[in-house]
């Protein structure tokens, strides 16, 4: 199953993330190299939110990689949404849906 985890980033994100922003990277390339996490990243203007893509049988390796995030542990992320995403377009879709 596909899903996005959606983080909601505190006011300050820009300024207090290089804190732990190598220890969040170190940890978000582990999953990657895991074949859960398949890319990830902040928007900007404003950055307010970002949006990590992973694949698993489970929401239960998200909440395992969010518990364990210091983004999330030190406030640097302030909530966070876990979302199953039915995707059905693309060569990487779970469920390839074709036109007629």
């Amino acid at each position: 199953m596909h899903y996005l985890l959606c983080y909601d980033l505190a006011p300050d994100y820009l300024e207090t993330r290089g804190k732990y922003r190598n220890e969040h990277l170190k940890l978000a390339w582990e999953a990657q190299e895991r074949g859960e996490l398949i890319m990830g990243g902040a928007f900007s203007d404003p950055a307010d939110m970002s949006v990590l893509f992973f694949q698993s049988e489970s929401p239960a390796v998200i909440e395992a990689f969010v518990k364990a995030d210091p983004y999330m542990i030190h406030g640097v992320v302030t909530g966070y949404t876990i979302r199953q995403w039915n995707t059905v377009v693309g060569t990487d879709a779970f469920t390839p849906l074709r036109p007629e």
